[in-house]
């Protein structure tokens, strides 16, 4: 799934449009937008956020990359299958990173046991369209928790506090520095037998990113920034064969 494309390059991105004349509007609607967002918001959550809000007033599913309510759900199960195949157990505890409208996270909640499930996510207006999935498919009594937050150093949460980590199509919007803030904290609050899965964009030519939305980075560059936040990280190879165009690695807790 790795591309030596950069997507970036202004050569690549004439000769694309000259292929596909009719992704051009939308795309140059993208780039009005992020030239207005860089001069009107602080930092990238700020910036991300405020994406976030313009694309889930259009719709949350599309928000979260499923422009129709079939993709939605294929791409949670696909999320749930995997984690399933991979040894989640009811009793396990989850944290979902950028849980959005709730795509796998309302598959989660309604398969673990009650108070099981937490989800995170740097836009209100994502996490409102959440709350209104665990109403439409009846989960309150599973207690799900939802949580606003502006940075992923995991300071409100407890010690050890769960078996399995998730974060589906976040890394893929995210700078390299907010990754390792991420990396450098995320320990503290997995369980020793515990893992994190991620997917990101795979290149394996030039690292790149695009309007500040998508960020290409190569599979080297995560594995030894984990390793120097403690984990071993392992490239899931399964994942490779579905249908999903990121690649994903699991980290788990280098033992001492």
């Amino acid at each position: 799934m790795g591309t030596l494309t950069n997507r970036s390059n202004p050569v690549y991105q004439l000769r694309y449009a000259l292929r596909n004349p009719g992704k051009v509007p939308p795309y140059m609607r993208r780039m009005a937008r992020d030239l207005w967002l860089r001069a009107t918001t602080k930092g990238h959550v700020g910036y991300y956020r405020a994406v976030m809000k313009s694309d889930a007033a259009r719709g949350p599913e599309g928000a979260v990359g499923s422009h129709t309510h079939k993709r939605w759900l294929e791409m949670g199960k696909l999320q749930f299958d995997y984690l399933l195949r991979h040894g989640l157990k009811p009793d396990h505890r989850l944290l979902e990173i950028g849980c959005g409208n709730l795509r796998a996270g309302w598959r989660f909640i309604d398969y673990l046991d009650s108070g099981n499930y937490y989800g995170i996510d740097i836009s209100p207006d994502i996490l409102l369209a959440a709350n209104k999935t665990v109403v439409r498919h009846s989960l309150q009594d599973k207690e799900p928790g939802l949580r606003l937050v502006d940075n992923l150093t995991f300071d409100f949460m407890p010690e050890r506090s769960f078996d399995v980590v998730h974060a589906h199509s976040v890394f893929s919007h995210t700078p390299i520095s907010v990754i390792d803030e991420c990396l450098s904290h995320v320990g503290r609050i997995m369980r020793p037998d515990g893992h994190f899965d991620f997917t990101f964009d795979r290149t394996v030519g030039t690292e790149h990113h695009v309007l500040r939305e998508d960020f290409y980075y190569r599979t080297e560059t995560l594995v030894e920034l984990a390793a120097r936040h403690g984990f071993t990280a392992t490239f899931m190879k399964d994942w490779e064969k579905g249908p999903h165009k990121q690649s994903k690695l699991r980290l788990t807790p280098r033992l001492p």
